[in-house]
């Protein structure tokens, strides 16, 4: 599962990831981003243009938008299958852009459980593999969503420690072909799915603050204090 995740270098940093990205919005640091809030993505459209889009998908079939609340991660091995994403596994795939994200480890013999950030050691911004969707409300035409959600696999072994899932992070060299149109190669889409390589990561326990959404602050990233 990926629940929380954090976007702090901007546009600029982003376009170290991908040249010559255009937005059509400012890119604020977020540090805390949370389901159903804004997420900055790139969609398999043929542009380089960086949209805003709520976190958690929105099917175009869906009667209303609140679908979108319980679907903010698809799990990489039936999504094939599954009708909430089978489609846009086919033909509406995107970036979701981050530079780190949280995690959860429970603590043995207790109910509590230690955030955890997870970065690249690089410290750099890379790209979720995600789906997206533009749903029209049924009784408002003129009122759209453009959705994403963040693609799950299993974990590395950095990761498996904390928790049993991770985010998909696609290498630099696999985006444009997340993002190519068209269904004929899915066999080959699907091997891109996998654990990122655990040498290029780094984890490390942070505040409880990010537990709460509301905490927007760098605060939630730093490492705790030993």
């Amino acid at each position: 599962m990926c629940g929380r995740f954090s976007l702090t270098g901007g546009l600029e940093a982003i376009r170290r990831l991908i040249e010559d990205l255009e937005s059509a919005t400012e890119l604020a640091p977020r540090y805390n981003i949370a389901p159903t809030q804004g997420i900055a993505i790139l969609i398999n459209d043929g542009t380089r243009l960086v949209r805003l889009a709520r976190w958690g998908l929105v099917p175009a079939w869906a009667r209303d938008e609140g679908m979108g609340e319980r679907l903010f991660n698809a799990r990489a091995e039936t999504l094939a299958e599954k009708p909430s994403f089978k489609a846009q596994f086919r033909a509406k795939r995107c970036l979701v852009f981050a530079d780190g994200f949280y995690e959860w480890r429970k603590t043995p013999g207790s109910a509590k459980k230690t955030p955890y950030y997870i970065r690249l050691i690089a410290r750099e911004s890379f790209a979720f593999a995600g789906l997206w969707d533009l749903w029209t409300d049924r009784t408002d035409a003129s009122r759209r969503l453009l959705s994403a959600t963040i693609i799950t696999t299993s974990p590395n072994e950095l990761v498996a420690p904390i928790h049993d899932r991770m985010p998909v992070i696609l290498p630099r060299e696999t985006v444009w072909q997340w993002l190519a149109p068209g269904d004929t190669q899915l066999a080959a889409l699907q091997n891109l799915l996998a654990p990122y390589p655990p040498e290029k990561m780094e984890a490390f326990p942070v505040s409880l603050a990010v537990n709460n959404p509301g905490n927007e602050s760098p605060d939630c990233v730093a490492p705790l204090s030993s």
